[in-house]
C-alpha cells in the first residue's frame, strides 16, 4: 500500500494556527484597516474587565454557594474542596467570558469587521456577494452558539469539581470547547455570505477538525492574555476570512 498523503492531526493544527499569524501580520500591512477592528474590542474589553473584578471579588462565595455540602466536612478537606470548586468556576467563567466577548464584540463592531473580511476577500480574489441573512436566522444562530456554550461550561464546571486532576481537565477542555466556539463564531461572516447555514458551517468545520480547532484554540488562549483580546480581535476577523476560503476550497476539491 502507498504510504498516506493525509497530512498528520498536529500538521494540521498548526496549519490552523498559522490563519491567526497571517491576520497578525496584518497589523504591518493595513494598520488603519486593524485599528477600527481594535476599537469595539477595547470598549467591550473594558466593560468584560469590570466583569472579571466582580467575579474575583465574589470567588469565595460562588464557591461556598456550589459546595454546600462540604460545610459539614472537617480542615484541610472543606478548604480544599472550596478551593477546588473555586477553580472549577475560574475555568467555567474564562470559558464563557472568552466566547461572549467575540458574540459582543462582532455586535457592537459588525461594520468594522465586515470592512476587515471584505477586505480580505477583495484581496484575495473571487470576493463573493453578500446574501442578506434575515434578523430571525440571526438571533436563532447566536442563542444556538450560546446555549451550546453554556452547556460547556457547565460540564467544565462538574469536571472541575473532581480532586485531582480536574482542574486540568477542565482547563484542557476548556481550551479545546472554547476554540470550537470561537471558530465557528468568527468564521460566520464568509459562510453567511455564500449562503451556508449554521449547521452546514460547523459540519464542514467538523470535517478538517485539527485545522479549524489549530485556529480557534491559539485565539482562545491569547484571549486570556490581558489586553491581547483588542490587538488579537481583528487579526482573527481576517484569519477567520482565510480559514474559510481555505476550508470551502478544500470541499470544492473533496466534491
Amino acid at each position: 500500500m502507498p504510504p498516506s498523503t493525509s497530512p498528520s492531526a498536529s500538521r494540521e493544527f498548526f496549519a490552523g494556527a498559522g490563519f491567526l499569524g497571517r491576520g497578525l501580520k496584518l497589523w504591518v500591512t493595513s494598520p488603519r484597516l486593524m485599528l477600527l477592528g481594535a476599537l469595539p474590542a477595547f470598549i467591550v474589553g473594558i466593560a468584560y474587565l469590570a466583569g472579571i473584578v466582580v467575579l474575583l471579588i465574589n470567588l469565595e462565595a460562588i464557591a461556598v454557594a456550589i459546595s454546600p455540602f462540604a460545610s459539614s466536612w472537617g480542615e484541610p478537606w472543606r478548604t480544599g474542596m472550596r478551593v477546588v470548586a473555586a477553580a472549577a468556576v475560574t475555568a467555567a467563567g474564562i470559558l464563557l467570558l472568552a466566547y461572549t466577548f467575540v458574540a459582543v464584540t462582532l455586535v457592537v463592531g459588525d461594520p468594522f469587521y465586515e470592512r476587515i473580511w471584505r477586505a480580505v476577500e477583495t484581496n484575495l480574489g473571487d470576493a463573493p456577494v453578500e446574501t442578506p441573512r434575515g434578523l430571525l436566522r440571526s438571533v436563532v444562530d447566536a442563542l444556538k452558539l450560546v446555549g451550546l456554550a453554556v452547556l460547556g461550561a457547565l460540564v467544565l464546571l462538574l469536571c472541575g469539581l473532581i480532586p485531582g486532576l480536574g482542574q486540568l481537565l477542565a482547563l484542557v477542555l476548556g481550551a479545546l470547547f472554547g476554540g470550537w466556539i470561537l471558530c465557528l463564531e468568527l468564521t460566520g461572516f464568509a459562510f453567511d455570505a455564500r449562503g451556508f447555514t449554521l449547521k452546514q458551517r460547523r459540519r464542514m468545520l467538523r470535517a478538517r477538525r485539527p485545522r479549524s480547532l489549530g485556529f480557534g484554540v491559539l485565539t482562545y488562549l491569547l484571549f486570556l492574555i490581558p489586553g491581547a483580546a483588542v490587538i488579537v480581535m481583528p487579526a482573527a476577523a481576517a484569519g477567520a476570512a482565510m480559514l474559510s476560503r481555505d476550508l470551502l476550497a478544500s470541499k470544492r476539491a473533496a466534491d
